[in-house]
């Protein structure tokens, strides 16, 4: 929490001026009680009408200045606990931007999303509280303490033998909480998470008669959390009759005691009224205080996972200084890489040795899991070597500056994602000072002019969250048309047309080819056709190329490219 804190730096006027203000409220609210003792004994007992009045008028005073104390200081808090979390919400948020693609995939989307929603709303509505309450509930117990104790020494000590008993059951409720709160918050993660995937497979569980299985899921996920609720639920629940029970204990032996010194003469029945407000001011005060603490305990839970966000490294944005290519060297060459995802033993790529020229086009197909996207990701530094280097015309890649790197690779991947916007929008996304011509040409060579203008606005028109108001080939089209755009180095399409018809995917290839002849090209995808006429083709398998070569050459060679191409194409269409 301390280092979250960093954030309300902006604000820490508010932040100082708002207990103050409330601080001035718990002055006037602890006089009141005393000015009503001072009435019942010297106004009301001696039937003077003028000090009844007199001193109304000055409780009145006090009591609107009070509330006007109280109002600012309200303010000041909306103002610092909003303004807190706008701040920290823009940090994690442009700190997870900055998550290299292992990390993003280690914490995953759900938890992310209700990291930067929830857990942030939990710490701005403990900001808020705690500028507003967590000065005024322990001014009002010590003050109506200090205030007991100069009306009546003997009834103050009461009060003061209840405090250590509260503070006993404010520890055992806080040390049982901590850890369901904990708990709490990483199933609603869970909770979230199932809903993410439900929502995005509905059609999947649908097409599979899911519906029931998905529903006992999600069914035990959410008794998961309603328990942990339930378990905070009931320890809250008794904190409440507790500090009731022990307050009103209290009352019940100061009216006893009170009673006593009222009939012997040393105390007024102004004093014992006094007393008694104190008393429920106290009451109140301590039921503020564990309202504060089970927010604290679950603000402090949602710091913990805020600060795991920011304490986890940037990615690497490698060196300042842009490199000197040499453009004689090959586009792209791999040496003895080898790389092994997070949380895993097992090397998705082993010992890869390529190279890719300028101008060539590289073909890579080869099974399910077999490495083929953790090759072309690993191009574009998403993913780091574990051994061995990457090469980009010649200069290492950790070398380049990142958005310098990325500047020269064009990716359309796996899946075409699309944002809210227009068409025009998501095409500009690769080249952001794209001219209207440069959209146009761009969406004509991926084969995506004739259907946008087609649209009702043309490229005008909007594109709903993820495409949805899409079919796939046409997502698949603006995806290629967006990756083209910015005429880069190296191009890849990461099975990126596996939506498209063979004529159409054919046109997109040729037009790219002709776009800039000499871009080197990746082509991924599970189909021979559209990798056949590449200038050389890379067969993986189980993390490794087995295979290397055109296709021809291949047929030859390779069982396992040639198994392929027989389960896809006629023995004439192979030849």
């Amino acid at each position: 929490m301390r280092r979250l804190l960093v954030y309300l730096k902006p604000y820490r006027t508010d932040c100082i001026i708002g207990p103050v203000f409330k601080f001035l409220e718990v002055v006037f609210e602890l006089l009141l009680p005393t000015i009503m003792a001072s009435i019942i004994n010297n106004g009301i007992e001696n039937r003077d009408k003028q000090y009844v009045l007199k001193m109304g008028l000055l409780m009145a005073v006090m009591a609107i200045l009070g509330y006007m104390s109280a109002l600012i200081c309200q303010i000041l808090a909306s103002r610092a606990s909003q303004g807190f979390g706008t701040v920290l919400r823009n940090k994690v948020f442009g700190h997870i931007m900055s998550f290299s693609v292992s990390d993003a995939n280690n914490f995953g989307a759900s938890t992310l999303t209700t990291r930067l929603s929830n857990d942030i709303n939990q710490i701005q509505s403990f900001v808020a509280m705690t500028i507003r309450l967590s000065t005024r509930a322990p001014f009002i117990c010590i003050g109506a303490v200090i205030m007991a104790f100069i009306l009546n020494r003997r009834l103050a000590l009461i009060l003061a033998a209840s405090i250590p008993v509260f503070a006993v059951i404010i520890f055992v409720i806080t040390k049982l909480s901590a850890p369901l709160y904990k708990a709490f918050q990483m199933r609603l993660d869970d909770l979230s998470g199932t809903i993410r995937e439900n929502i995005a497979g509905v059609r999947v569980i649908r097409a599979f008669s899911r519906n029931d299985a998905e529903k006992k899921h999600f069914s035990k996920v959410n008794t998961d959390i309603t328990e942990t609720g339930f378990a905070i639920g009931r320890i809250s629940a008794v904190f409440n009759p507790l500090t009731s029970l022990i307050v009103n204990t209290v009352v019940i032996i100061i009216l006893w005691q009170g009673a006593i010194s009222i009939n012997a003469g040393t105390l007024s029945g102004g004093e014992i009224i006094a007393f008694i407000n104190y008393t429920s001011q106290i009451l109140s005060s301590l039921l503020i205080i564990s309202n504060l603490i089970i927010l604290s305990i679950k603000a402090f839970a949602s710091a913990g996972r805020i600060a795991e966000i920011l304490e986890t490294a940037p990615e690497d944005e490698g060196s300042r200084e842009i490199p000197e290519l040499d453009m004689n060297a090959p586009a792209v060459s791999f040496h003895n890489v080898s790389f092994v995802h997070n949380k895993s033993d097992e090397l998705a790529l082993k010992n890869i040795n390529m190279t890719a020229f300028k101008g060539e086009t590289i073909g890579i197909i080869g099974a399910t899991g077999s490495g083929k996207s953790t090759f072309i990701n690993m191009i574009g530094r998403f993913y780091k070597p574990s051994e061995g280097e990457i090469r980009i015309f010649g200069v290492p890649i950790d070398e380049f500056p990142v958005s310098t790197l990325r500047k020269m690779i064009g990716i359309a991947p796996q899946r075409a994602v699309l944002f809210s916007g227009t068409v025009a929008d998501n095409i500009r996304f690769g080249k952001p000072d794209a001219t209207d011509e440069e959209v146009i040409k761009a969406a004509e060579d991926a084969q995506a002019d004739s259907f946008i203008r087609e649209m009702p606005q043309g490229y005008d028109s909007r594109v709903s969250r993820g495409g949805k108001n899409l079919s796939g080939g046409q997502r698949q089209r603006i995806s290629v048309a967006r990756a083209i755009i910015g005429n880069p180095d190296i191009l890849i399409l990461d099975d990126a047309t596996s939506a498209l018809d063979f004529l159409t995917d054919s046109r997109l290839r040729k037009a790219v080819k002709e776009r800039r002849p000499d871009q080197t090209v990746f082509i991924v995808s599970q189909r021979v056709g559209v990798i056949k006429n590449a200038d050389r083709i890379l067969v993986f398998d189980d993390g490794e190329i087995v295979a290397s070569g055109k296709h021809e050459e291949l047929i030859r060679s390779s069982d396992i490219y040639k198994e392929i191409c027989l389960s896809q194409l006629s023995k004439e269409e192979i030849a």
